[in-house]
């Protein structure tokens, strides 16, 4: 059994239909985990987020998709009047038009009012009950696996949701030491440089590993095969790659692969 980890999609719609096309999964005993933020920058949003509903409704026992802060930005922007995802930087502008099929304008609090009805009127009501029925964190026999990381290396459900979908704690990545964590939500250009492994672009540092390769055009988008530490790579130019790797493995999945005979 493996498990095979997704890191931000952002979006991208054909990168995560060639990701998925290129993983050796056993649909039957291998679990495929998406790490959140589907939605925002990309070209295809609503399409991403059709995809992966459809992937867990045929396989609910072996699809995990976790909340990310993007999502989380969309519910409260209808929940909670929050103004945050309107803003240039998170990417929400991309969304708003993909599902309204209109552009973004909001200069006063008409505006705004206005662009929250076209969300409730445009985004279909399967995908917004899909986001809040969302878990923040997964867990099986090899990690944990959250959006944006841990707080001071407690375990998940001992976090508060907040943490888990927005964190960018530098103690966390250069001295987490727990069960092996993959988290999301930083791009990997962004840590330590110290944790960063080459051309493969992940960070690994004692058991932090992060796998948000970024959003560009040239970056991308990534999965994670454990125990057997196997990155799957699809690219916007449509080239795959993969690299299995063998170097600074945490300690416990290392211990896992000797087990298994996978080392």
């Amino acid at each position: 059994m493996k498990t095979f980890v997704v890191g931000d999609i952002h979006g991208r719609r054909a990168q995560l239909a060639a990701l998925l096309k290129a993983l050796p999964r056993n649909e039957t005993s291998d679990t495929l985990v998406f790490l959140g933020d589907l939605i925002d920058r990309g070209p295809d949003a609503p399409g991403v987020v059709s995809d992966v509903i459809e992937l867990q409704r045929e396989n609910p026992e072996r699809v995990v998709v976790l909340r990310g802060n993007h999502e989380q930005m969309m519910l409260d922007f209808l929940d909670e009047d929050s103004r945050l995802w309107l803003s240039p930087a998170t990417g929400g502008e991309q969304t708003f038009q993909q599902y309204t099929a209109s552009p973004l304008r909001v200069e006063t609090d008409e505006d705004f009012g206005n662009a929250r009805r076209r969300i409730e009127e445009s985004v279909p009501l399967e995908h917004l009950e899909f986001f809040r029925q969302l878990p923040i964190y997964h867990e099986d026999d090899y990690a944990l696996y959250v959006h944006a990381g841990l707080d001071q290396g407690k375990h998940p459900r001992e976090t508060d949701t907040h943490h888990l979908l927005w964190t960018r704690d530098t103690d966390f990545y250069k001295k987490y030491r727990g069960k092996p964590c993959v988290f999301g939500h930083t791009p990997t250009t962004f840590l330590p440089l110290l944790g960063r492994l080459g051309r493969h672009g992940i960070y690994i540092s004692h058991s932090a590993i992060g796998i948000d390769t970024g959003y560009n055009y040239n970056s991308p988008l990534t999965c994670l095969s454990l125990p057997d530490f196997t990155l799957y790579q699809s690219f916007a130019d449509g080239h795959l790659a993969t690299h299995h790797i063998t170097n600074f493995i945490p300690e416990e999945l290392r211990a896992m692969q000797k087990a298994a005979g996978s080392a």
